[in-house]
Parts: structure tokens; sequence; C-alpha cells
């Protein structure tokens, strides 16, 4: 008898144990705070964006969604943890366009880009072709012309080897059949320094560095790097409009996820996202900047990164653009 008794007491907590178990695993997301990883220093755009969204996140759902700088080894560090976080929808990723750009520079990752999935891209930065005043031409037509007249005298500079506005130059190259210099700096600050005072000739730089010294006559607008125009300096046209066909290099932010995170917690951050980055209080602070509010859907996100590291890997390959 008491044997019996034994068994049932054991099948019974058994039995209250597995309910426990699968009541926990159904607690409703998120019952804790909720990792946000940037993999650059705070304080530049990807982080400042980073943190417009977690604080929405944070007010729609209730629980803390906290960032985390982890800047090293071109972003690769900071995105290597989130790849091997957990799938449980505590963990995401808000990186920029240069995910799409260090398969075709690093030959070995820490991580495997197919260990991510998309949840939204967030914002376009628009990237416009600038020039130092005293370079002679108004236009992408009279560049180009200048260009391979002069191929000793044009050079352009970026924030360093491999980024998205040093590879924008090197595509102007490959499809204008140019061959500007490119000049890599420690950062954007000391080459729009040397771009003001003449130094190097052209710059391919994110309108808001750009736009401040557009405006005080420092340097002067060109084109648009884009597909389409941006409604900061709407009669600007872009490079492939002013002669350059089949020409475009973008720049964004979009927020990731390690690949097994559920559907639904997916889909309720990238819808949360679209609702908080069109609230006009956010949206008109970003169009000031000069940033196109975006907020695509998960398969949109996966679908520009495929097409993007398509393009910069074989881009890449063809110049044979290192790391710095």
């Amino acid at each position: 008898m008491t044997s019996k008794l034994t068994r049932r007491r054991i099948i019974a907590a058994a039995v209250l144990g597995a309910f426990a178990a699968g009541a926990q695993a159904q607690a409703p997301w998120p019952s804790q705070p909720v990792k946000i990883i940037v993999p650059f220093p705070a304080g530049g755009s990807t982080d400042l964006t980073a943190r417009d969204v977690a604080q929405a996140l944070t007010a729609k759902f209730g629980q803390p969604f906290v960032v985390e700088n982890r800047p090293g080894a071109g972003s690769t560090v900071g995105t290597a943890a989130v790849a091997k976080a957990p799938a449980d929808g505590y963990t995401f990723l808000v990186t920029s366009s240069h995910f799409s750009i260090v398969p075709g520079l690093y030959p070995k990752l820490p991580y495997d880009p197919k260990e991510l999935r998309g949840v939204s891209l967030l914002v376009n930065l628009p990237v416009i072709l600038v020039a130092t005043p005293s370079l002679p031409v108004k236009n992408v037509k009279e560049l180009i012309e200048y260009a391979k007249k002069n191929p000793s005298k044009v050079a352009f500079g970026s924030s360093g080897a491999g980024g998205v506005n040093h590879l924008s130059g090197e595509l102007f190259n490959s499809l204008a059949g140019t061959k500007l210099e490119h000049i890599p700096y420690k950062g954007t600050a000391p080459a729009m320094q040397d771009l003001i005072g003449g130094h190097v000739q052209l710059m391919f730089d994110a309108i808001s560095t750009s736009l401040p010294n557009i405006r005080a006559g420092l340097i002067k607008p060109i084109a648009w790097t884009g597909a389409t125009r941006s409604p900061v300096l709407q009669d600007l046209p872009t490079i492939a409009e002013a002669g350059v066909p089949g020409y475009a290099s973008t720049s964004w932010l979009a927020m990731f996820a390690p690949a097994g995170t559920p559907n639904d917690i997916v889909r309720k951050v990238s819808d949360e996202i679209k609702v908080a980055l069109n609230r006009p209080e956010l949206k008109d602070k970003q169009v000031k900047l000069g940033i196109n509010v975006i907020a695509s859907t998960p398969e949109e996100l996966d679908a520009t990164v495929r097409s993007e590291t398509a393009q910069w890997t074989d881009l890449i390959r063809k110049i044979g653009v290192k790391a710095d």
C-alpha cells in the first residue's frame, strides 16, 4: 500500500512539475529586460537610432529594452555576440549597412550571417557626393569629364577603407570609368576638414554631416548616391539620373535577431518599430537630420541584405579592398 502511495505521489509531482514548466515556457513575452546590442561606439548615428527605438519598445511592451555598445573588429564583435545568443527574443542587434559589407572584407567571420534574421530596416541615411568649392565641376557629367582629363588631380576622402562611403567611390569608378584616388582617414571629421580645405576634392558622405557644411557654403553638392532623391535638397539628382545608369549606393540602419527567434516575437517587434518610427515626433526628428524612415518588414530587410552583400562582395573582390 505504501509503495502504491509513493508511486502515485511521484507521478503527481511529475505531472505538476511538467505543468509548471509548461506554464513558465508559455509566459508572455517579454517577461524580463531585453538587450539591444550595437556593434559601434556610443554617440554615433547607429547608437542614437537604437536608443530611440529602445525607448519606444520599452513603452510598448512594459519591459526595459537596454542598449549595450560592443564595438570592435569592424562591428563583428557585437554582431557575433547576437548571432551566438539564445534565440529567445531577449537579444537583438541594431547595426548599419556595414553588415552587408563585412562578408566580403573578412575571409573568416566569427559568425555566419545566416545565424541572424532580419527584423526591420529602420532608416535610410542618404549618402551625398560633395566637392570642395574650388573643383571646377557642377554636376556628375562635368565631374566624369574632368576626372578623365585630370586623373591625378581628383581624390576622394573617406572615414576609412572598406566602409560604405569608400565603396561608394569605388563603385563610381567602376561604373563611370574614372580613376578617383581614395584617401582614407581615421574618421569622417578629419576627412571633411581636408575636403573643406581643398586637400581632397570629393567625399561620398552621409547627409547628416555634410548638410551643415553645404548650407554654410563650405562644400558643394554634386549628386545623391541612392536610387531615389532625398527630401532634403530635392532638386539634386541621383548619380544614376545624372549620367551613370545602374549606380546605387545606400547606407541604412536595421535590427536583426538570432535566426531561431520565434516568428511571433519578430513580428511584434517589427510592427511596433513601424508604428514608433512613423510617429510625428520621432519621424520629424529624423527628417530634420536628413534621415529617411523606412520601417520595413523582416522579409524586405532580408532581401536587401542578400542583394547588397552580393553587390559589395563582388566589388571588393574586383578592386582588392582590405579592411583597416
